[in-house]
């Protein structure tokens, strides 16, 4: 018996390590094609800025990867473990399925342990540092749209040009300055840099300090008349502009980053207020559902996989990523009901739990007696 359930259970860590591997390369590639790359093709963002970011995406992928890799896993393994006549072999020797099968379910809970610890403290810490880490740059640059290799302008008082961006420093500029719809002040300069300064209550300030400069400024008498153009070189220009928001201020985590306990203490303080907390408590009960759905996948995973006497990967491949929607199609239903206390979301992020546990149970007692 124990030999029997040693190889097993080797096959179903290999099986799931690889499928682990696969959907945490693809949930990482996902958000960092969409968030990151562009910021590093645009020299917005350095390597190591990148590889922080994709650090900081690891624990909040496996949380998605260990479930979806456990119910392959076993759809995987126990689909050519039946395939291949081993289970008829194994039940021809007096032993039960749902002794052969104990090991793996153990396996199902540990995960689940895994799941809740990442879950509930882990993986929101990071989501929120990897959000601050992108948004930082974010705010820094696309948000004000200070990006290399176009004009940007504001309320059209000036056109700013910045040839190359490597983190604050700024190289080859061009600055054109208007006063009522008309150009004042052409300059150019090699480099410089930038910065946030402190505007109290008025709009904050993004401040430049532009080196080697040279160019021309259009100036006029008293009257506004006899205007000329005269040459102007700095080896300095700090410049002042009011544009876009301070880069210094900390973003507030939203409640799908906050870990388990810093969603408790803001129900405790809400429900205090008497105000009606059901997003708050969406979140908690998503964090705590979601995080045994290792053991529902495997009590479905199993008898499926027995079922379809399948030996091919792209078969339970399939069969899981369909389970896999299934599932996380509760939990977008219960999220998007948030604000609607009287469907009572908190209990529709609990069913797919439900009937993947009872299903799965169902399946496997009809399974062990052969049905």
């Amino acid at each position: 018996m124990k030999t029997l359930q040693g190889y097993l259970i080797r096959q179903v860590v290999v099986a799931l390590a690889m499928s682990v591997g696969v959907f945490t390369l693809i949930l990482l590639l996902g958000n960092v094609l969409k968030e990151v790359l562009a910021m590093l093709v645009n020299r917005q963002a350095t390597l190591v800025v990148v590889a922080q970011a994709v650090g900081l995406l690891v624990p909040f992928v496996l949380v998605y990867a260990l479930p979806m890799g456990m119910l392959t896993a076993t759809l995987l393994v126990f689909g050519r473990f039946s395939a291949d006549q081993e289970l008829t072999a194994v039940r021809a020797n007096g032993v039960s399925l749902t002794a052969l099968i104990t090991p793996v379910l153990l396996l199902s809970v540990a995960l689940s342990l895994v799941c809740a610890a990442i879950n509930l403290e882990l993986a929101q810490r990071c989501r929120h540092a990897y959000k601050e880490l992108v948004n930082r740059f974010r705010t820094q640059v696309d948000a004000l749209a200070l990006a290399e290799g176009r004009f940007l302008t504001d309320q059209k008082r000036f056109y700013l040009y910045i040839g190359r961006i490597r983190g604050t420093n700024l190289e080859n500029i061009l600055l054109s300055q208007l006063d009522q719809g008309r150009v004042v002040q052409r300059v150019r300069a090699s480099g410089g840099s930038y910065g946030w300064g402190d505007a109290g209550d008025a709009q904050p300030q993004l401040e430049l300090l532009l080196t080697n400069v040279w160019g021309l400024h259009y100036s006029t008498n008293a009257a506004g008349e006899g205007g000329q153009w005269n040459p102007v070189i700095m080896e300095e220009w700090p410049l002042t502009v009011p544009f876009g928001a301070s880069g210094s201020q900390r973003r507030a985590p939203r409640y799908s980053e906050m870990t388990f306990r810093q969603l408790w203490m803001e129900k405790r303080e809400l429900d205090r207020q008497g105000v009606d907390a059901t997003p708050v408590e969406v979140q908690l009960h998503r964090q705590a559902a979601f995080s045994f759905a290792c053991i529902g996948f495997t009590l479905l995973g199993i008898p499926l996989g027995i079922r379809t006497h399948r030996r091919e990967t792209s078969v339970g491949v399939a069969l899981a990523i369909v389970l896999v929607l299934v599932y996380y199609s509760f939990m977008v239903l219960g999220q998007s009901l948030q604000t609607r206390a009287e469907w009572a979301p908190q209990l529709i992020l609990w069913l797919p739990n439900f009937i993947f546990q009872a299903v799965g149970v169902v399946l496997l007692w009809r399974a062990n007696r052969g049905v």
